[in-house]
């Protein structure tokens, strides 16, 4: 158990997403958010904390007990070797983590080795409608599960400004749907199913001015024939206010009823042979003083992280744990490329 009434945080980036971070940090109680580190130090600065160009001399000054990595995944082992050369107990790293899976299994390797704690930022099993379908499937609420399916539809995806206002380093990106987007399911559908036993896979590319694909779909298959399915295309939308709250809609389906997330966040349960819905979880409403990202997972996942510490409680999303989630994302590119069935 940590031995501290507050723990003390700094953050390695301060771009577009890094703003849900340091809000939902400032609504801990437990911490204290003491540093701000960007290669812009005009940026680190408009965070209000104490600013700095390099993570060496943040490390030096402000000693945090917890570093948050908020850049890109080129910059992911270098920082975590820093932090840990420096003494920090503690590591959160954004996804995609790191810029290969031999890279991501050395970071987890270095950080075992030294005994500090790395966590990947993978938010979305954090969002309330996972959490609440995952309790669902405890409970028994649709009997025995036979498949989750998710249609991604952000509607961001169209034109050559497509990504430009907000982040425009998608345009760029190789490997874009499963690798940025997708993978945040690829870890779902493990949290609510299980371990998959093979992948199948059809990827493309809709729009000619970005690198890479931007819809396809695949498949998970798991014991009992149970089945997941991603069907993703960026260029088309969803019914709902905010098309980034859920990103899309999903629906599991049991042989006692089925579960169907909406576009606002809201979840119908409706049983097996009835025409009627009933209300599990009310649609989502931003309660914070900033316009929380997708359900508030941040601050959700952040929170789980501090309560672990402060009670010495297991950590979901450990490095190690996270790295399967990477192999079955190069199985998914694997399966594309060569129109097959991947085991797992």
């Amino acid at each position: 158990m940590i031995n501290l009434t507050k723990i003390r945080v700094a953050c390695l980036g301060a771009g577009y997403f890094s703003a849900f971070h340091y809000d939902a940090w400032r609504r801990l109680g437990s911490v204290e958010l003491v540093a701000s580190v960007d290669s812009n130090i005009e940026a680190a600065r408009s965070t209000g904390l104490n600013a700095y160009a390099s993570l060496e001399d943040m490390f030096d000054a402000e000693q945090p007990d917890l570093l948050d990595i908020i850049t890109p995944p080129s910059t992911h082992m270098k920082a975590i070797q820093t932090a840990i050369k420096k003494g920090v107990s503690t590591i959160i790293c954004q996804k995609p983590f790191c810029s290969s899976l031999q890279e991501a299994r050395k970071a987890t390797e270095l950080a075992e080795k030294h005994d500090v704690s790395l966590v990947v930022h993978e938010n979305f099993r954090f969002q309330p409608w996972y959490r609440t379908m995952k309790r669902a499937l405890d409970e028994g609420l649709i009997g025995q599960l036979h498949q989750v399916a998710f249609r991604l539809r952000t509607g961001d995806g169209q034109g050559a400004d497509a990504y430009l206002e907000r982040q425009p380093y998608f345009q760029n990106m190789d490997r874009f749907l499963i690798h940025e987007t997708g993978i945040h399911w690829i870890d779902t559908f493990r949290y609510l199913m299980g371990e998959p036993s093979a992948v199948y896979a059809d990827l493309r590319k809709m729009n000619p001015h970005i690198n890479g694909e931007d819809a396809g779909l695949f498949i998970m298959e798991f014991e009992a024939g149970k089945r997941a399915v991603f069907d993703a295309n960026r260029h088309l939308d969803h019914k709902a206010e905010n098309c980034r709250t859920t990103l899309g809609e999903c629906l599991l389906e049991g042989t006692a009823g089925t579960i169907t997330l909406e576009g606002d966040g809201s979840l119908w349960l409706r049983k097996f042979g009835s025409q009627e819905s009933t209300l599990l979880l009310e649609a989502y409403k931003d309660t914070s003083d900033a316009n929380s990202f997708a359900g508030d997972c941040v601050f959700a996942l952040q929170q789980h992280v501090v309560d672990a510490l402060m009670e010495n409680g297991e950590f979901e999303n450990t490095a190690r744990q996270y790295l399967r989630n990477i192999e079955i994302e190069e199985a998914i590119y694997q399966s594309s490329e060569q129109a097959r069935k991947i085991p797992l």
